[in-house]
């Protein structure tokens, strides 16, 4: 209960800290935002019967803003703290190192939580997407968020490591969640990707982030169109479930406190 006490309060601060960096906010919060609104007005055609590309992108972005919370932001701000030394130091002193992490969780889930329902929102009342209209879409909405976001923030922490320096994070980081986006039917439609692209991007989870939210603000009509023509919803929860564990066991193996010499 200690640990979870200061966790938590560290988590407040790492809140604070994080509004109070501009480039954090603008890169985390306002970049997605400014792409939903860019390519929301921008592409307003019909891909299926009653489904809009703007339809299907907001879904998409909605994802990404997880990935962008959980990973993203972690895998870049985590090596900062490295090179600064705040990382020895908090290792020096009493707090428990698992209160560090927590307080990291605190983090991703309060601002990924701003961010979803800011991105919904916009999503809404400026290009139309129709929120879920019963509770089943809802829960689906929440467990693909839920796991979503676990995965990526263990996948941040874990990536973390390979940064050599704080100045080389965003460097290392920000070309991978691009291409993920980018393969990931995030700004294209998934199923006119070529398929060693599809291939690829199903290893990973924002592809399956995507289809899970796609599942809760796309009509049923439109799963055919997926390229298993069905939203898999078993599947999803098997792939983001399998990568927790994964990113959790590298998490444990590979985090470094110091900087490699």
């Amino acid at each position: 209960m200690n640990t979870l006490r200061l966790g938590l309060l560290r988590g407040g601060l790492e809140i604070k800290q994080f509004l109070r960096s501009r480039e954090s906010v603008v890169f985390t919060l306002a970049f997605p935002l400014i792409l939903l609104t860019v390519f929301g007005s921008v592409f307003g055609g019909e891909i299926a019967p009653g489904v809009t590309f703007t339809q299907y992108f907001a879904a998409g972005m909605i994802a990404a803003g997880l990935l962008s919370t959980g990973f993203q932001a972690l895998a870049i701000q985590i090596p900062m703290e490295r090179e600064k030394g705040i990382l020895k130091r908090l290792r020096g002193t009493p707090m428990p190192r698992a209160a560090y992490f927590v307080g990291k969780v605190v983090m991703v889930l309060a601002i990924g939580l701003v961010e979803t329902v800011l991105l919904v929102a916009v999503a809404a009342l400026f290009f139309g997407v129709k929120l879920p209209s019963t509770a089943g879409r809802w829960l689906t909405f929440g467990w693909v968020a839920l796991l979503g976001i676990a995965a990526c923030t263990l996948c941040g922490i874990a990536f973390s490591s390979l940064a050599r320096s704080g100045r080389s994070g965003p460097a290392v980081v920000t070309p991978v969640a691009i291409v993920l986006q980018f393969i990931s039917g995030v700004f294209f439609q998934y199923s006119d990707l070529p398929s060693w692209m599809r291939g690829l991007a199903s290893v990973f989870p924002l592809k399956w982030m995507t289809q899970g939210m796609r599942s809760v603000f796309l009509p049923d009509s439109f799963a055919p169109q997926e390229t298993s023509h069905a939203w898999q919803h078993g599947t999803i929860a098997l792939v983001l479930g399998a990568w927790i564990v994964a990113a959790l066991v590298l998490c444990l193996l590979t985090f470094r406190w110091t900087e490699r010499d």
